[in-house]
């Protein structure tokens, strides 16, 4: 078997509802090979994808109009802090991955996310 020949795949689908100002009001999203494809409801969505032809990132932010923002600071306080971890995984560079799970850190305490200090 080749390295990179796929072995398994899962489709992944994700459902906006938009009202009539093309507002998000309900975000749906679920996997083939997860809880049998059934659609679970979410808030808020940010997904980037690296184009491999052309080497830039394709990005879809989405929020609905119910998200608050206390619950936006967590989101990105998490994003944040999983970049860090996805980072060193990738790279190995320790460093640098501190680095932004330190920024991270700080983005929790600014917000409240985390207490300050902790």
């Amino acid at each position: 078997m080749e390295q990179n020949e796929a072995v398994k795949s899962s489709d992944i689908t994700l459902r906006v509802g938009l009202d009539a100002e093309n507002v998000p009001v309900k975000i749906e999203w679920g996997a083939s090979d997860r809880n049998n494809g059934v659609l679970e409801e979410c808030k808020a969505m940010a997904i980037a994808l690296f184009d491999k032809e052309h080497r830039d990132t394709l990005r879809i932010d989405l929020w609905t109009k119910e998200l608050q923002v206390v619950e936006m600071d967590r989101f990105m306080y998490q994003v944040l802090r999983s970049l860090s971890q996805t980072y060193l995984k990738a790279t190995q560079n320790k460093e640098l991955a501190e680095e932004m799970a330190r920024f991270a850190h700080y983005f929790g305490e600014k917000t409240e996310i985390i207490p300050k200090g902790e």
